[in-house]
């Protein structure tokens, strides 16, 4: 991946600062390199070299910087002034509460994509109530249960971190998470987070393109709840990305093809081929692409409620379809 040049200018922390002192040397130095919200970025920076949360960089914000860090801390401001997303500095990012690891060979987990994730369980609820006590049914063979809920086998496409897979397997442990992904190197990772969260056990990983793995295994996986969050930037839009994206992040999670939107024709495409469409399909995309994506998916009539979910910027960023009881097609 092509990086931008480094700066003329190399970061030499100040002698015999305090903490509050160095913090702000380091803003001005990330600002005067273009970085965005570059107070921000030194202050978590500063923390993760001290080991210490936002209270106690405040507490100690007089004190001395402690002495032996200087060369430490300097690697890390000039890693962040050439461009390093932050995240893959300090090898973590946070999604749905929980961290996760993160590196070069993954997407770094979004804020809105814990949308994505919310939408899924909430339509999961309505399409499949948890049952009282003296409701619940004796389950079939195989057939799980937990609190309640039905077990049900989702498939997390495109996993990189395993931000979704393993949040929706934290999240409902009655459930069996399924995670794909091109990468083997992104599978690491995201086996990784779920032994860290201890869902590994209740997950399943499979490597291919999209689908593939998933229509190829053998015997069929019933799937019920299929989410991705594939590539969805238009191949000639990248080299317009902010550079901590283009430089840093993984092509492979970026590019979406002419459009953008070539994973989601072929994911579709792929869906004729499983053992069962899915009775709730959910997509993140891309600003504009929204509607696009939505009618591809009524297209198929496999489902007859789609809906498009906004996020906090009020862009239609995810688009989930359901297939409920009542739909004949």
């Amino acid at each position: 991946m092509v990086k931008q040049e480094m700066p003329d200018r190399r970061f030499t922390p100040e002698p015999n600062r305090t903490i509050g002192e160095a913090c702000v040397q380091a803003s001005c130095f990330l600002e005067e390199a273009g970085v965005g919200e570059a107070r921000p970025n030194a202050e978590l920076l500063l923390m993760h070299l001290l080991g210490m949360e936002k209270s106690a960089l405040l507490r100690d914000w007089r004190d001395p910087f402690p002495a032996g860090n200087e060369a430490v801390w300097a690697q890390l401001v000039q890693r962040k002034a050439e461009g390093e997303p932050v995240q893959y500095i300090m090898g973590e990012q946070w999604f749905y509460g929980l961290p996760f690891q993160v590196t070069p060979a993954v997407l770094i987990p979004r804020p809105e994509t814990e949308l994505l994730v919310e939408a899924v369980l909430a339509a999961a609820d309505r399409l499949w109530p948890a049952a009282s006590e003296d409701e619940q049914e004796i389950p079939e063979a195989g057939e799980r249960q937990g609190k309640g809920r039905k077990a049900l086998r989702a498939v997390d496409v495109g996993t990189g971190s395993g931000a979704i897979a393993v949040t929706l397997a934290v999240q409902r442990p009655e459930w069996q998470v399924c995670a794909t992904d091109l990468s083997s190197e992104a599978l690491q990772v995201a086996h990784a987070n779920a032994k860290r969260h201890g869902a590994e056990d209740r997950m399943l990983w499979l490597q291919g393109d999209l689908l593939e793995p998933v229509t190829a295994a053998s015997p069929p996986l019933a799937v019920d709840i299929l989410v991705s969050n594939p590539p969805y930037i238009p191949a000639g839009d990248i080299e317009g990305l902010q550079r901590e994206v283009r430089d840093y992040e993984p092509r492979l999670a970026l590019d979406g093809g002419e459009d953008g939107l070539n994973p989601y024709r072929r994911m579709l495409k792929q869906m004729k081929d499983m053992a069962a469409v899915p009775a709730i399909a959910a997509f993140e995309l891309g600003q504009g692409q929204a509607h696009e994506v939505a009618r591809m998916m009524m297209d198929t009539r496999w489902w007859n409620e789609i809906r498009i979910v906004d996020d906090y910027a009020g862009i239609g960023r995810h688009v989930i379809a359901l297939r409920t009881s009542s739909f004949d097609n």
